[in-house]
């Protein structure tokens, strides 16, 4: 089943996800290549592609486990949650509809 995975980031935190954006997206590349991925990417804090010093207020991971537990265990080692980035992670069942 797809899961969406939801990061909301804590205020202050664009350094430590600069520093630990190569750990976090090594394992999103890895869900990808096991053809688990559906889609992934953080929130902009302002309405731009690149929002420059305003930073991010979080990410969003669509990606198929075999259950919830799965998915918790998964999101529980995102480098990110380790080192403060996210303040809580969201996982919530995703039945995909389209396309």
């Amino acid at each position: 089943m797809w899961y969406a995975i939801t990061g909301h980031d804590n205020p202050g935190t664009a350094g430590l996800r600069s520093t630990n954006r190569a750990a976090h997206l090594a394992r999103l590349h890895e869900l990808h290549e096991r053809g688990k991925l559906f889609l992934a990417g953080p929130f902009p804090a302002i309405d731009s592609e690149d929002p420059g010093p305003a930073g991010y207020t979080g990410s969003l991971i669509v990606a198929e486990f075999d259950d919830i537990a799965a998915a918790r265990l998964w999101a529980d080692a995102d480098p990110y949650l380790a080192a403060g980035v996210y303040r809580e992670v969201e996982i919530r069942p995703l039945r995909k509809v389209l396309p």
